[in-house]
């Protein structure tokens, strides 16, 4: 607990210095305020020098009285340093006794050491082995302190001369030996403990070994230390002993050579007057040397003066170096207690003794090291000062030597010495004065020249606007002058530009073909999509067909298998019948045919899957290529992006260009266009108004034609003009080319800035990481605070404790006061052991306590630092914020002004092309115009006005040139009125601007005038078009160099605006600035206005004194003159004698002489009087000023305290906002992670997407197989075949039909898995589709709403913040809780701060109030000795007074003597008494240089007494310091003595004034308590606190007594009260150790709140990274949004390649369906070749043989056939019509069978659709989804009772025409709707005789409803 006081009392040290530093700036300030001060004062002296110099004598005067003064008090302090000296002998001899006693206590102690010993040693026997090794050395270490103890006070008792030093020294001794008995005591209670506890804990005994062995080695090293600092102690002591012998030594001889002096002087003096006469009878020959003695007396007087001011700069040399020194040792304590305090906190921190004793170990020795370099240094000082001292000594000698040869000089030579010396200390006293004046004068002028530099510093930056301004004028002439220039480059660029900017164009065009296929390939994509989404859906819908089909195939089959049951059973039965062999070969044959369809339909499937299978591994390697190919286009694509970005991007503003030139040219053109139709029109009047003339007269045609041949010259004139402009158009291209590349450099410029700007914001990002290093600096220093708090509440626990124990021992102390009043005879020696004892507790207890105030004092000090660290961080963070928020707007201002630039420029660029494309086609036009309008007739009015000006020249030319050419002049004409207003109404701005700007752009604007009229002159000349196309170029030049000049201003006006805001806060810092240095003055003037209050009422009242005792010798003089005056009419009207009148008028001119001296110096005095009045006056004027300078500085007071609340408020309102921020910031974050987390769900369901994609392929493939194989009917065999082979042909199919049937089982199964994985996986994708669609869309909707919450985002933060406040209102208790916890830290820094102010301002006002009455003391000798002066005046104004009634009595006895006739006595007597005047004349003479003498010996005694009191009051104060670290009781006993016998009556005057003072302070500080009542009531409870202590202080210093007293009472009862206060010692530290503890806990517990603390620091500063990075990831997102876009027309592409790919597999099916097609067609021809057999009988030979040799028809069959000649139709008919059971189809006729049909053919055939096209299903409708199975039951309840040969054919149609027909096949997936080509009933031939494809629809039955009927049907196929 010591160390930890020991710290705290550093602490408040070092804080309590910082104090003073503060202090020492306060006083800094007051002096320059006085300076100030004078400083007016010595202007007021510059207009009176006379007046100046008068004061200044007056102060002289006043400095010799003050010399006089110190004299005696010196005189007095001696007698009183020698009563002490005879007090400290007494005293010493009752040391002496006291020292006999503590010998007797130091016995009783080692004999409590030794039995404490033994109790250690059997501490350490109980103890086990480990700690047995340690317990030796603090037995060591005690017995060897003791020794040294032992040692050093036997050979102190045995010295018989004990002097006071050693009595110190001695009880110093005492006073340790108790400490080390009290410390071996807790060393013995130590040791206790550990013996307990390593009963308990037998581990970690090598660690405490150690452990005790560092403890011994730090105490060896303490007690080193203190034996050395106890040491140099008495070596000083010794030396301040030596010091004040000599200075003794030096002031008795000083007092003999005055006294030696005095008697020589007195001698003189009765030399003097015993030898009057003889010194008047002296010869010149003695006077002559005496003169050359005074010569040589004045030359040794010189030399003696510069060795004086040498010995006076030596010892102002050795004064530096004892203060210096005495610094030095401060600083050295100062050091050594922060070391200490140092040490005890590092111990503090460090309570595991394990870790942290090595270190305290090489602190120790390093302190120990520090301290001996401080005892070398401090004792080569003190060598230093004994080798001065001795040098002093000798050269003292010297000059002593010197003065007594002086002495023995005459005393006339000694009179004129001492005049030199008061000519020299005057001319000293003023060069001093005058040195002041320079000096106050230099700080004058310092502050002149700062005031006048900050001036020139305000006209610095003025005329730098001023050049600025002028630079931008002078700039901007260079740039119109440059503009010009560039004009004319600009233009010779136009045709480049022109050219670049077709080519520019081209490219242009091409990357919008490029955009525009970009766009087309992406609607594709959206259209494919939108197809793939379509063929899935037709897919599922698929699928559930073919399911359905798959159903109506089994049963199919089971009617098939039925079938040939049947089949089999015929066959048998016509086995055994034998009959009807046709029949049989019929049934046969059709069972052959279906036999062989079915294989062919096997096949035919087994070929489609192979086929699709190739299909489907074609498509996968082709989708591989495709991707592939699109990636390589995505990569094309990106890079064309960037270049065509790029090209755009360099090519926009060349484009923005051209397109503004091209409005332009075409606003010309219609501008051109609108003349040329009125011209047109007006030619046309013309054309009727010549007609009519015509018919008139032809004389008027001949004038007309003469006046035409003129105009022809005239337009021959003007082509030559247009030439010369088309000349000076090409140097305008130039100039406009030269304009261009100046632009292109500005870019380059601006390109540059941009990277500045950059680089700018890099340089900020650094800052801001700066800022973050603050920031947590900031929570290290909060941390600090924390524990700060912490250590505050330990000490408020010890004080607490500490007031226990001191009411304990106030209780102890009054009974041992009462029985001290009881036992006080009986025995003596023990209240004086009791009261050492005391003595040495209370100093150990008043060191804790300034430790403790050191500590509060120190923690306070941090706190405030901290706090101050805190503002300026949070203004930093202010400054940083201001400056970022000026730099973005300076970025955007810089960004607004290039736009403008950019966008001014493109607008040149346009215009200036769109006039050189106008320039061109009126070039064109006219070139054109030119041989056309020759027959053109002119108005007449017009013309003559052209004949006038152009009759000269003769050229051919038209009409319509001239008259398009004046229109063109009258226009250019308004343009240049118009450009006349636009010139006045500029001039009008350009005077608002500035008036140095004005006259220079009114120069300007003259030569423009000039240049327009000038122009108007060439106008009214003859080349005046050409004219005016310069004047238009020029006046576009000069509007955009105009709006440049107004940019360029705009942002110097910016720039200024800028310049003045930080002026202006330069402005309000200096003024705050001058604010605090005014209230600085202020409160000095106030606090010397309150001193010079008290010390004008003396001052008044010697002033009143003086004035009154100089009326009343005035009076007298007065009163004499009149008595002279009267005397003088007497005698000369007496004097009748010549000789006698010769005389009196010698006398009265001398009396009037006199009267005239006396009126000089009457004079004078009154001018004193009025010079006194005059300061009274200003010093009332004075205070007048100040006390006016009083109330404004109150009321600055106030405004500053208003001012101090509104910055809380704020402060309180930034905190807020910044909770605000926060919680803004995480809502953010919160937003961006929801919105992170949908782009994650996003990307996962477009990966599912995507697998799912992949998965549908190969099922598609494999649903398409099927519904091939499904779709697939059975077709037509042949019936040619006979019945041995059907028989095995039987056999085998029902082999294959039962193959066939298990393989259609498994198919079926197949298909049921397929048709549920298929429909499941469609529902998936269907519900994945809208979910991606819908997410889509979600994400836009979400882009769009972050894009407006970015730009809302204020808005929004403010809307949220007020529905977090509500959820964030725990935050807001807990920031409220610590808001609380600030305030009282900050309260307790008010508090300390307002104490120490308090201090401070009471030790400022002692020592303001030591000065004053320093100054007063200065005063009252100056008055003193103006009272001698004035007493010197009144004596020699008596001196003449009696010399004038001694001149009035020898008058009036002159008269007596005259009436009685005696003149010759009369002469004798006068020359008598004009001998004796003459006599006293020079013996006043004589006198007045005697005591002048003797001033200037008491000047010189007093100069030496002050410089030797000066030293002794030096050393006094190191003695004292040295003292006070001895002991605090012997100082405060002998400052007390010294005090009491020294200054009792100082005391009581300076009391007296200090409680004026303090009355005026408790009235302005009851001011501040009404101000700020708090901090008051909080500096009572500190106060009350205090008391507090020092009562429990006292009180426990008398328990200490009183304890002590019983302790010597019962000596038996000592071991059981050493147990006891063992008992007691372990109590408090287990008190101590539980406290510790708690304290543990809490720092702990504020350790983890620093920690949460830090880590809500480290979230929010995530949070703001996170922002940051949602702001990024916003960006991002954006570009991802479009990469998915790009992505989605990647997509695109591919579904259309995928989709092409699809097409081409279709064609393939197509191509296949139609080589199928081929092989069909035998059986058909056979069929037809059958069934046309029974045709008219005209050439059927012949067409059957070609038919039977094309089909291969045996000749059997051939001649079988025509033998069947006459059943051919009907069985022809028959098998159209249903009859029979033979299979024939109505396959139609190829074109080379061209059988010649008649109408009945016709008739027949449509008869034949009728009947065939009867079934059951109805019409179809060409969705897919409403469209039927083909076989569906109710068909098929038809065909079972209709023929089976209709069946077949409808099958094989329907296998076979699907591609053919528009209308009724059923839509595949693999084959796509296709109209045929040819359709149309115009075609060449017969119907039936032509192909299909090329005339008729085929098609396979119409599925029409019941109700329907056939010729309905057949009516809608024709007509289709």
């Amino acid at each position: 607990m010591s160390s930890w006081f020991g710290s705290l009392g550093s602490g408040l040290g070092q804080s309590l210095g910082q104090v003073g530093g503060s202090l020492a700036s306060l006083s800094g300030q007051i002096s320059n305020f006085t300076k100030d001060m004078l400083m007016e004062g010595t202007e007021e002296v510059e207009e009176l020098p006379n007046a100046r110099r008068k004061e200044v004598e007056a102060i002289h005067t006043i400095l010799r009285s003050e010399n006089e003064r110190l004299k005696k008090v010196c005189t007095d302090l001696e007698e009183k340093h020698e009563a002490s000296e005879l007090q400290i002998k007494q005293q010493s001899m009752s040391y002496r006794t006291q020292l006999q006693q503590k010998e007797v206590e130091i016995s009783h102690l080692k004999a409590r050491q030794i039995a404490l010993q033994d109790q250690l040693l059997k501490l350490q026997s109980t103890a086990p082995s480990g700690t047995s090794g340690v317990g030796g050395v603090p037995a060591t270490t005690a017995s060897s302190s003791f020794g040294y103890g032992l040692s050093h006070h036997a050979s102190a008792l045995h010295d018989d001369d004990m002097d006071f030093g050693d009595v110190i020294s001695s009880q110093r001794e005492i006073n340790r030996l108790s400490n080390e008995v009290s410390r071996l005591e807790s060393e013995v209670g130590h040791w206790r403990h550990i013996a307990q506890t390593s009963k308990a804990q037998g581990s970690d005994n090598p660690e405490q070994s150690e452990i005790c062995k560092l403890q011994n080695i730090i105490k060896e090293l303490k007690q080193n230390r203190s034996q050395e600092i106890d040491d140099h102690q008495h070596e000083m002591s010794v030396l301040q002993n030596a010091h004040q012998q000599k200075l003794t030594e030096i002031a008795r001889r000083h007092r003999e050579e005055l006294s030696d002096y005095e008697e020589r002087i007195e001698e003189l003096e009765n030399l003097l007057q015993q030898g009057g006469s003889g010194i008047a009878v002296t010869d010149h020959s003695k006077i002559h040397e005496m003169q050359q003695t005074i010569q040589v007396l004045q030359t040794e007087k010189v030399e003696s003066t510069k060795k004086i001011s040498e010995l006076e700069d030596k010892v102002k040399d050795i004064n530096e170096k004892l203060s210096s020194a005495e610094n030095d040792r401060d600083v050295l304590t100062k050091e050594q207690e922060r070391l200490n305090a140092e040490n005890e906190i590092k111990r503090l921190s460090n309570l595991n003794q394990d870790t942290g004793l090595g270190e305290d170990n090489m602190k120790l020795k390093m302190d120990v090291q520090v301290l001996e370099k401080e005892n070398s240094l401090l004792n080569q000082e003190k060598e230093e000062l004994q080798v001065s001292l001795s040098k002093l000594n000798d050269e003292y000698e010297v000059i002593k030597s010197k003065a007594m040869r002086d002495i023995d000089l005459d005393s006339e030579l000694h009179n004129l010495r001492l005049n030199l010396e008061a000519k020299e200390q005057e001319l000293n006293q003023s060069i001093t004065e005058k040195e002041v004046l320079i000096a106050e004068l230099e700080e004058l002028d310092k502050q002149n020249q700062e005031a006048t530099k900050h001036m020139i510093l305000i006209k610095d930056q003025l005329s730098r606007q001023q050049s600025e301004g002028d630079n931008a004028i002078s700039k901007l002439k260079k740039d119109l002058n440059d503009e010009k220039k560039r004009v004319h480059q600009l233009e010779d660029d136009k045709m480049n530009m022109t050219k670049e900017l077709d080519m520019q164009k081209e490219k242009l065009i091409q990357s919008e073909l490029v955009l525009n296929d970009l766009h087309l390939t992406k609607q594709k994509l959206e259209d494919k999509v939108g197809d793939l989404v379509d063929q899935l859906n037709k897919s599922h819908t698929q699928n559930l067909n073919i399911q359905k089909e798959n159903f109506e195939l089994q049963e199919h089959i089971k009617q098939k298998e039925e079938e040939l049951s049947r089949v089999r059973e015929e066959l048998t039965q016509f086995l055994h019948q034998d009959s009807n062999s046709n029949f049989k070969d019929d049934l046969l044959k059709e069972r052959e045919a279906e036999i062989r369809n079915l294989k062919q339909n096997l096949s035919e499937v087994e070929q489609l899957n192979e086929n699709l299978k190739k299909a489907v591994f074609e498509l996968k390697t082709e989708n591989g290529k495709l991707n592939l190919a699109c990636e390589d286009v995505r990569h094309q694509l990106e890079e064309s992006t960037a270049g065509n970005s790029q090209a755009s991007l360099d090519k926009d503003a060349i484009v923005k260009a051209v397109k503004l030139e091209k409005r332009q040219l075409e606003a010309e053109l219609c501008w051109a266009e609108k003349r040329l139709l009125e011209e047109a029109s007006k030619f046309e009047q013309t054309i009727k108004e010549l007609s009519e003339a015509s018919n008139l007269s032809t004389s008027a045609l001949q004038l007309e034609h003469e006046r035409l041949i003129k105009l022809n010259q005239e337009k021959d004139f003007e082509i030559a003009e247009l030439r010369k402009n088309i000349e000076q158009m090409d140097t305008d291209h130039k100039e406009t080319k030269k304009v261009l590349s100046s632009s292109l450099e500005e870019q380059k410029q601006l390109t540059q800035l941009v990277s500045e700007k950059e680089i700018c914001i890099k340089k900020l990002k650094e800052r801001g990481s700066e800022l973050q290093d603050e920031l947590d600096k900031l929570t290290q220093v909060l941390k600090k605070n924390e524990i700060l708090r912490q250590t505050i509440e330990e000490k408020d626990r010890n004080l607490g404790s500490m007031k226990e124990e001191n009411n304990h021992l106030k209780e102890e102390l009054e009974r041992l006061r009462e029985q001290q009043s009881r036992a006080a005879p009986m025995a003596e020696p023990k209240p004086i052991d009791s009261i050492t004892e005391l003595e040495s507790e209370v100093s150990q207890l008043n060191v804790i306590k300034d430790s403790l105030e050191e500590e509060i004092k120190h923690h306070q000090k941090i706190i405030e630092d901290q706090n101050q660290s805190k503002i300026q961080l949070l203004q930093s963070l202010q400054e940083q914020k201001k400056e970022m928020d000026e730099i973005k707007y300076q970025h955007e201002q810089m960004s607004v002004t290039h736009t403008q630039l950019f966008l001014e420029k493109d607008e040149e660029i346009k215009t200036l092309q769109k006039t050189i494309e106008q320039i061109k086609t009126q070039l064109r036009e006219e070139r054109q115009d030119v041989p056309t309008e020759n027959s053109v007739i002119f108005q007449e009015t017009k013309v003559q006005g052209l004949n006038i000006e152009n009759g000269s020249e003769k050229h051919d030319l038209s009409k319509a040139e001239t008259e398009r050419l004046v229109k063109g002049i009258k226009e250019r004409e308004l343009e240049i009125k118009l450009l006349n207003e636009k010139n006045i109404s500029l001039t009008k701005q350009i005077d608002q601007l500035s008036k140095d700007e004005v006259g220079k752009l009114t120069q300007i604007i003259q030569q423009k005038d000039v240049e327009i009229q000038a122009l108007h002159a060439r106008i009214s000349s003859a080349s005046y078009p050409q004219d005016v196309v310069y004047l238009q170029q020029q006046l576009q030049a000069y509007a955009m160099e105009r709006e440049q000049v107004l940019a360029v201003l705009s942002e110097k006006t910016r720039e200024n605006s800028h310049l003045k805001t930080e002026y202006h806060k330069m402005m309000d810092i200096v003024a705050a600035k001058e604010a605090a240095l005014n209230k600085l003055q202020d409160e000095n003037k106030t606090l010397s206005t309150r001193f010079e209050s008290s010390g004008q009422d003396m001052f008044r009242e010697t002033v009143q004194n003086l004035s009154r005792i100089i009326r009343e010798k005035d009076i007298e003089i007065d009163a004499l003159s009149q008595k002279c005056q009267t005397l003088l009419a007497v005698l000369q009207t007496s004097n009748t004698g010549n000789e006698v009148g010769s005389v009196n008028s010698n006398q009265f001119e001398e009396l009037l002489q006199e009267r005239d001296k006396l009126k000089q110096q009457v004079k004078k005095m009154e001018e004193w009087k009025q010079q006194v009045m005059t300061t009274v006056q200003n010093m009332q004027h004075e205070s007048a000023q100040l006390q006016e300078e009083l109330h404004q500085l109150q009321a600055q007071v106030l405004v500053d305290s208003d001012n101090n609340s509104k910055l809380q408020v704020d402060y309180t309102g930034l905190i807020q906002s910044y909770e605000q921020n926060e919680t803004k910031l995480k809502n953010f974050g919160q937003e961006l992670a929801q919105v992170q987390h949908s782009i994650g769900q996003l990307c996962n369901t477009k990966d599912l997407l995507l697998g799912k994609l992949d998965i549908i392929s190969p099922q598609l493939s494999s649903g398409s197989l099927l519904t091939s194989q499904s779709a697939e009917p059975p077709r037509a065999g042949k019936s040619d075949v006979s019945s041995e082979s059907s028989k095995q042909e039987i056999e085998e199919l029902r082999k294959s039909l039962q193959e066939k049937d298990a393989t259609i089982r498994t198919l079926q199964e197949n298909n049921h898995r397929l048709s549920d994985s298929i429909a499941a996986n469609s529902e998936l994708e269907r519900q994945e589709h809208e979910q991606t669609d819908s997410e889509i869309k979600q994400l836009k909707e979400r882009q769009d709403v972050l894009q407006k919450s970015l730009k809302e985002k204020d808005l929004l933060i403010k809307a949220k913040s007020d529905q977090l406040l509500s959820l964030n209102e725990n935050i807001t208790n807990k920031v409220s809780e610590n808001e609380l916890l600030r305030q009282a830290v900050t309260n307790l820094k008010e508090r300390t701060l307002i104490l120490e102010m308090d201090i401070c301002k009471l030790k400022e006002e002692n020592e303001k109030i030591v000065e004053t009455s320093r100054e007063k003391e200065t005063e009252y000798q100056a008055l003193q000795e103006t009272n001698m002066k004035l007493s010197m005046m009144l004596r020699e104004k008596e001196f003449e007074c009696h010399s004038l009634k001694e001149k009035a009595l020898a008058c009036e006895q002159l008269l007596k003597e005259k009436e009685q006739g005696k003149t010759g006595e009369l002469n004798q007597l006068l020359n008598a008494v004009k001998s004796m005047q003459e006599k006293t004349v020079t013996f006043q003479q004589e006198r007045d240089q005697v005591m002048l003498a003797l001033k200037q010996k008491q000047m010189e005694n007093t100069a030496l007494q002050n410089e030797v009191q000066h030293l002794r009051d030096k050393e006094l104060r190191l003695n004292q310091e040295l003292e006070r670290l001895r002991n605090h009781l012997l100082e405060s006993e002998d400052s007390y003595t010294r005090e009491a016998l020294a200054a009792e009556d100082r005391e009581a005057k300076l009391r007296k004034k200090v409680t004026v003072l303090e009355e005026k302070l408790v009235s302005s500080s009851n001011a501040m308590e009404n101000a700020s009542h708090q901090a008051s009531l909080q500096v009572e409870s500190l106060q009350e606190q205090l008391n507090m202590v020092t009562k429990q202080r006292d009180e426990t210093s008398l328990q200490l007594s009183v304890s002590r007293e019983q302790v010597k009472q019962y000596a038996l009862s000592l071991s059981n009260l050493q147990m006891v206060l063992e008992h007691f010692q372990q109590e408090e530290k287990t008190k101590y150790s539980a406290e510790l503890e708690k304290h543990k806990q809490l720092i702990a517990e504020w350790k983890k709140k620093a920690e949460n603390l830090e880590g809500k620091l480290v979230s929010l500063q995530e949070r703001l990274d996170e922002a940051n990075a949602a702001l990024d990831s916003a960006s991002r997102l954006t570009e991802q949004l479009d990469l998915k876009e790009e992505q989605i027309e990647e997509l695109k592409k591919q579904n259309e390649l995928r989709q092409e790919m699809l097409d081409d597999v279709q064609k393939k099916l197509m191509n296949l369906v139609n080589s199928t097609e081929g092989k069909v067609d035998k059986v058909l021809m056979r069929n037809l070749f059958i069934g046309h057999f029974h045709t008219p009988k005209n050439q059927r030979h012949e067409v059957l043989r070609l038919m039977g040799s094309i089909l291969g028809i045996k000749k059997e069959e051939m001649e079988q056939l025509l033998k069947e000649d006459q059943g051919g139709v009907t069985r022809w008919m028959t098998g159209w019509l249903g009859g029979g059971s033979k299979s024939v189809p109505n396959t139609p006729l190829r074109p080379n069978q061209q059988s010649l049909l008649n109408s009945s053919f016709s008739e027949l055939f449509v008869k034949f659709l009728e009947t065939e096209s009867h079934p059951s299903i109805p019409p179809p409708k060409l969705s897919v989804h409403d469209m039927q199975p083909l076989d569906s039951p109710g068909r098929r309840r038809l065909d079972t009772s209709g023929p089976e040969s209709f069946k077949e054919t409808v099958e094989s149609r329907s296998g076979r025409r699907t591609d053919v027909n528009p209308f009724l096949a059923p839509r595949s997936a693999a084959v796509p709707l296709i109209n045929p080509a040819g359709l149309g009933p115009g075609g060449p031939g017969h119907l039936l005789l032509k192909p299909i494809s090329d005339v008729l629809p085929t098609f396979t039955p119409l599925p029409v409803l019941p109700d329907n009927s056939a010729g309905a049907v057949l009516k809608d196929i024709l007509k289709q």
